[in-house]
């Protein structure tokens, strides 16, 4: 039974520390703004 205790507390700490990360990265470093303009190509648009 100790190793499932084990077992658990270092799958929850290792899910802790990716969590904790994953917050890390997401209000830390912000992507910069920029406008993309890609060409469609031959697409024709109707006329309504």
């Amino acid at each position: 039974m100790p190793t499932v205790f084990r077992f658990l507390i270092i799958i929850g700490t290792a899910v802790g520390v990716g969590y904790w990360a994953l917050l890390m990265l997401a209000t830390r470093f912000e992507p910069e703004p920029r406008e993309i303009v890609d060409p469609i190509g031959t697409v024709k648009i109707r006329k309504q």
